[in-house]
């Protein structure tokens, strides 16, 4: 019988495989640290103020029409129309962000659709939309919106976007894709806590004061956070975390558990695929295209999009004279239009407002131009 040789590994090889389990554990305590950093920020924050519910984030007291809408690839978006629709007003489009739902707009929904049309569709893979098959893009986002404005919106009249978060570069991605559209479709755009690029990169989720080591795991942490296809359970301990990465420290009870609900509901699969997405984020040519009177919001407690990203964009549409106005809610977090709604709806009013007037001014020159020509 031949006799079994055993190979041991050279010096060589060796201290490679030790070199190698070194590194992941570097890596592994890195990511660690960050995380039980991160958890240790949430469960040590001030709890959130329970002072009752909020009446704007009831359910809308009359029932929408709905309607499906077929977007590329054949996937199916759920969309609402609220409020009148006999009249001739702007259309007020609603465009929500990551992980959420039509359900965010209810605040807005609730203030404005007694006496303003209102449409707000959930996006690929949330609320009752399909995800469909092919991996999610930006520029899907864009086309998804341009078939929606095709249903909703009819010829001769346009659509005020407001767009939260994703939603806003949503509308960005839509504008750099049909920058024709821009001005026959859209009198004015609100862009809400949102950014036009590198926003996985710059994120303040990350608690100060960790050790140096972590550091060149901050990005990996963050891919993790947006991109992990893990389930997100709705419970105590859960909304303590909601609470410290999408709304102010100061927020109330009932925003926040209405926010860590509407997290838990989103499929892991969807937020996981548009995590990714918005890992590749540049829609500059987007903004650059608006040449619509834009409104900026953004909080100053905004962890996900903060104000740099509000800045720049601002910047952009200064430049291009689309600027209407930089509003920086102090205290405010992601979730601006939630956390702040009754101011939220009060600017919203005043650009509803800016709109009519801008309409009225136009058909008095045209009345004051046939008079003159006759």
């Amino acid at each position: 019988m031949k006799a079994l040789t055993v190979r041991r590994p050279g010096p060589i090889a060796t201290i490679a495989g030790a070199a190698a389990a070194v590194g992941v554990g570097v890596v592994a305590a890195g990511i660690g640290t960050i995380f039980a950093g991160l958890l240790r920020e949430a469960f040590r924050a001030e709890r959130a103020l329970d002072d009752g519910p909020d009446d704007l984030l009831a359910t809308p007291g009359a029932q929408p029409r709905r309607m499906s809408v077929e977007t590329a690839g054949g996937v199916r978006l759920n969309v609402e129309a609220h409020g009148p629709d006999n009249t001739d007003d702007d259309i007020v489009v609603m465009v929500h962000g990551w992980t959420c739902s039509i359900r965010y707009w209810y605040p807005q929904i609730n203030h404005l659709a007694a006496t303003k049309p209102v449409v707000a569709y959930d996006q690929r893979g949330h609320g009752a939309s399909q995800l469909g098959r092919v991996r999610p893009t930006i520029a899907m986002l864009g086309q998804d919106l341009d078939a929606v404005l095709d249903a909703v919106v009819p010829e001769g009249r346009r659509a005020i976007l407001v767009g939260h978060s994703m939603g806003g570069m949503t509308i960005m991605s839509w504008a750099a894709q049909f920058p024709d559209k821009i001005s026959s479709r859209v009198s004015s755009v609100v862009l809400t806590s949102t950014a036009a690029q590198a926003v996985v990169q710059n994120h303040l989720l990350i608690p100060v004061g960790l050790p140096r080591y972590t550091k060149p795991f901050e990005t990996t942490v963050g891919k993790l956070v947006t991109s992990a296809p893990v389930p997100l359970p709705h419970t105590a301990h859960s909304a303590w975390l909601s609470h410290y990465i999408a709304l102010g420290p100061n927020a109330r009870k009932a925003h926040v558990d209405f926010v860590d609900r509407m997290i838990a509901e989103c499929p892991a699969r969807s937020r996981a695929g548009w995590g990714s997405a918005m890992g590749k984020l540049e829609v500059v040519a987007g903004l650059e295209a608006l040449r619509v009177p834009t409104t900026v919001v953004v909080g100053t407690d905004d962890r996900l999009t903060p104000p740099v990203h509000a800045e720049q964009m601002a910047e952009v549409l200064r430049r291009n004279g689309s600027l209407r106005e930089l509003i920086v809610l102090d205290g405010v977090g992601h979730m601006s239009s939630i956390e702040a709604d009754v101011r939220f709806n009060e600017l919203l009013d005043d650009v509803l407002a800016d709109v009519g007037r801008r309409e009225t001014a136009a058909v008095d020159a045209e009345a004051v131009g046939t008079t003159a020509s006759s």
